[in-house]
């Protein structure tokens, strides 16, 4: 039976939003075709009608995953950013949660579009956090910036950090505790010009 263009890009979209998924909880390495494929409904043999290789795929998995952070971003100002991002809702659930905080370790050591993807996708994540830079001259808007990479960059690492203790450790929570306190503090002290 022939597939129609509608479709097969409802079915590449699909296995995108799936591999975004598993990417997140397994790592690039820790998710294979035929894998993905199955999670998908799909057979293995379908995957190179849709994509040229698994790193095309990586790539477009990191678009979706930083596509869905920016998404459940919008609206929210950096106090709601912050508490939302350091719970542990959110450090329990990596499939589901930021693409960065899963993903940087393993896409530092990819090729360059899965890199580029990751530099776009936080771009974008910046923009979607800066709101606080409205108004303000250049400089103001360069500080407003940095402040917005100071964050997202503290905020990943904590994330990653305490992913990286055993589940019940005390030391897990604390990261997220002290970490969600400083950036809030660092937030309500900082200079809005």
């Amino acid at each position: 039976m022939k597939v129609t263009k509608a479709q097969a890009q409802a079915n590449r979209t699909h296995i995108v939003e799936t591999a975004s998924t598993l990417f997140r909880e397994r790592g690039y390495d820790g998710v294979g075709i035929a894998d993905l494929m199955a999670a998908a409904g799909f057979t293995h043999g379908g995957f190179y009608k849709h994509f040229g290789s698994k790193a095309d795929l990586m790539a477009e998995a990191a678009a979706c995953g930083v596509a869905q952070t920016v998404a459940k971003t919008e609206g929210a100002d950096m106090v709601g950013y912050v508490q939302q991002y350091l719970s542990r809702e959110h450090r329990d659930s990596p499939g589901d949660g930021c693409t960065m905080a899963a993903l940087c370790g393993d896409a530092a050591r990819q090729e360059e579009p899965v890199k580029a993807a990751f530099a776009a996708g936080l771009e974008s994540l910046l923009a979607a956090l800066g709101r606080e830079g409205e108004g303000l001259d250049t400089a103001g808007r360069k500080r407003a910036r940095a402040r917005r990479i100071d964050s997202i960059a503290h905020a990943v690492g904590a994330i990653m950090l305490s992913r990286a203790c055993p589940d019940d450790s005390p030391l897990a929570d604390e990261i997220l505790e002290v970490c969600r306190s400083a950036m809030l503090s660092q937030i309500s002290g900082a200079p809005k010009k």
